[in-house]
């Protein structure tokens, strides 16, 4: 299983349809252990994770994530006993074993949980600054960025899990002479991000300090926030809006805080003329090593690589979030310093993971200078922007020497034409 993104150090969480019926499971290499069979075949023997399992076979894995880093800690050792060589149980545990597990090629993967709220941040200074160039602004990184995680609310009810067709939308944008025009979007492009899931919320009123605020985070998972350009520049005013509600797509296993443990770093350094971090979002001593270490590359495979049989595309980003300027833990701190009450599966996005290199940069606007120059897909096809047929591979991995490496499983998305807007 050497290079797997499922080996027994990663036992990420999920939701499958299997036969009708849809239940929580944990990828293992190529297969899904049905916790809901594990717990009616009596597997769990401590009550405490026994009430975990049940909570994390359910279709929506909210009150299992509510629970606490202490639950899913239990269940984790408890299923990796079950699933060891080497672990405990009888010669009967052994058995049964496999016939808990499922193919994942045979279940339908779907969204890990009711995902009530969706925030998303803007935390690399390559990409903002880069965007802001693109759009003439006279500071491209506005002066906040440096104090606090950039943020805006999001469309939770478009958020949809890897596979999902992906529409193009229409919309409106800035045409010739500065007048509006309106139809199926020009400019499409993906961002390649991380998401973070909230495990325990807080009260409205009470905010997260952040020496807790690691507890508060379940797990992680791809996140390619799908953008309409022409329409985000030309509407944006209060925020993004129309330009980005469409779709975004998450990839469905939620690897939890518990398994990146070991593929955590120090928090990047600021540079003597950065102003200093306000106390409240200052990491504690504990923190040093606390912040999240990702390879993660995006590919474009298009129609016609897949009619010539093309297993896998061309990849067009490799990219770290060691780029990223704030941590998940100061998003969650931020995001709630007013009070703001964060719910159990509320999901939160990094923001475009851009680096400071050309082969870096996570979304097409900037490899391509918003449209002005295509990039090289090889075989003859380049690319200003998505085109319709085009599928998006966006990937990650946690890698450290001493350590088991581990995946996320692939975020995909395949661009399909827009629809006749209604006459």
């Amino acid at each position: 299983m050497s290079g797997a993104d499922f080996p027994i150090q990663n036992l990420p969480h999920g939701v499958f349809r299997h036969r009708g019926r849809e239940r929580g499971g944990i990828a293992i290499g190529d297969k899904i252990l049905d916790l809901a069979e594990c717990v009616a075949a009596g597997l769990f023997d401590n009550a405490e994770v026994a009430a975990a399992a049940e909570a994390a076979s359910q279709s929506e894995l909210n009150t299992y994530m509510a629970m606490g880093p202490a639950a899913s800690s239990a269940l984790r050792e408890a299923v990796s006993n079950i699933l060891s060589e080497n672990g405990p149980g009888s010669d009967r545990l052994r058995a049964l074993r496999h016939s808990l597990l499922l193919a994942q090629e045979e279940v339908e993967l779907k969204l890990p949980c009711a995902i009530r709220n969706y925030t998303d941040f803007l935390t690399s200074a390559y990409h903002t600054e880069r965007h802001g160039r693109l759009k003439g602004l006279a500071d491209p990184l506005p002066p906040a960025f440096k104090s606090l995680p950039v943020a805006y609310h999001g469309r939770a009810s478009s958020i949809r899990p890897s596979g999902y067709p992906v529409r193009r939308p229409s919309g409106q944008w800035k045409g010739k002479d500065r007048l509006a025009e309106f139809g199926a979007v020009r400019c499409l492009d993906f961002e390649l991000e991380v998401g973070g899931f909230i495990g325990c919320g807080n009260e409205l009123g009470q905010p997260i300090p952040m020496r807790e605020a690691r507890d508060h985070l379940f797990g992680y998972c791809l996140l390619n926030d799908w953008s309409a350009k022409d329409v985000q520049w030309w509407e944006q005013v209060l925020g993004p809006f129309l330009g980005k509600s469409f779709i975004t797509t998450v990839s469905p296993w939620v690897v939890t805080a518990e398994a990146l443990a070991p593929f955590r770093g120090p928090y990047p350094g600021r540079q003597p003329e950065d102003p200093d971090i306000l106390p409240h979002l200052r990491p504690t001593v504990e923190m040093t090593m606390d912040f999240l270490e990702l390879t993660l590359t995006a590919e474009i495979r298009s129609a016609r690589m897949r009619a010539a049989g093309a297993a896998a595309g061309r990849v067009i980003t490799r990219t770290s979030t060691r780029h990223l300027y704030w941590s998940f833990e100061q998003m969650v701190t931020h995001h709630a310093s007013n009070g703001c009450n964060l719910l159990p599966g509320d999901l939160i996005g990094s923001g475009t993971v851009s680096g400071p290199e050309p082969e870096e940069m996570a979304c097409m606007t900037e490899m391509t200078s918003a449209g002005t120059k295509p990039i090289d897909l090889g075989g003859g096809e380049r690319r200003n922007w998505l085109e319709d047929g085009d599928e998006v591979v966006l990937r990650a991995r946690a890698e450290r020497e001493g350590f088991v490496s581990i995946g996320f499983g692939p975020c995909v998305g395949q661009i399909e034409p827009a629809v006749s807007w209604p006459t």
